[in-house]
């Protein structure tokens, strides 16, 4: 991924005015960079690590992400986006939490895959707009409290859950229109962590035209 780019989203196309892509999204999200296109190439090595039942191909995602995108600055903290319970049971695995272990050992930074959770099964998001998209991911994540339980609105400092006051880097294997990601740092935002949030993923789809 080569600029020109939205500063924000990192959608590299020229910008004039409000980026299209990033403009709806909630201010919890400072930045999103990926690594490479999602051309052919890349498409077949994230399938197979999502599809295909290799998780060690983690770590061919994560050498080109370290080749191709600046080292967050320590402490950042790497948060894996969770799958939902249906596919983590299907897959046996997170692929994004694997990815995730993978950059941290190279950027040697710690992965807290326990910071969010996908409290529901979302439908595929493939032929979704992304105002669907949006909607698709509304509420699908919730923030386990220092109690055991889970929260996602803004609650008293001493209900908080116990997290790093630094930066938090949201990891994901793909990035199309950004409502997973968006939504997942609204989710931790409203939990008070007082952390700036950034993301980053492995490949960037191109986004098909739904004008």
């Amino acid at each position: 991924m080569r600029p020109p780019w939205c500063e924000r989203c990192g959608q590299p196309e020229p910008h004039f005015g409000l980026c299209r892509l990033c403009r709806d999204w909630p201010g919890a999200l400072a930045t999103v960079r990926s690594a490479v296109w999602l051309d052919a190439g890349a498409r077949e090595v994230v399938h197979a690590l999502k599809y295909g039942g290799l998780p060690r191909s983690a770590d061919d995602l994560a050498d080109a992400m370290v080749r191709h995108l600046p080292r967050p600055v320590p402490p950042a903290v790497l948060v894996p986006v969770p799958l939902g319970p249906r596919r983590l049971k299907e897959r046996g695995y997170n692929q994004s939490e694997r990815l995730a272990r993978s950059l941290g050992r190279r950027w040697r930074l710690s992965v807290r895959a326990d910071l969010l959770v996908r409290c529901r099964d979302t439908v595929s998001q493939t032929a979704l707009t992304p105002a669907a998209r949006l909607a698709n991911v509304a509420g699908a994540f919730q923030v386990p409290n220092a109690e055991g339980g889970m929260r996602n609105e803004r609650a008293p400092e001493d209900s908080a859950p116990r997290m790093p006051h630094s930066t938090l880097v949201l990891v994901d294997d793909v990035f199309t229109t950004g409502a997973t990601l968006s939504e997942a740092a609204r989710t931790l935002a409203a939990a008070g962590t007082g952390a700036i949030i950034t993301a980053v993923t492995f490949g960037r789809a191109v986004i098909p035209d739904f004008t």
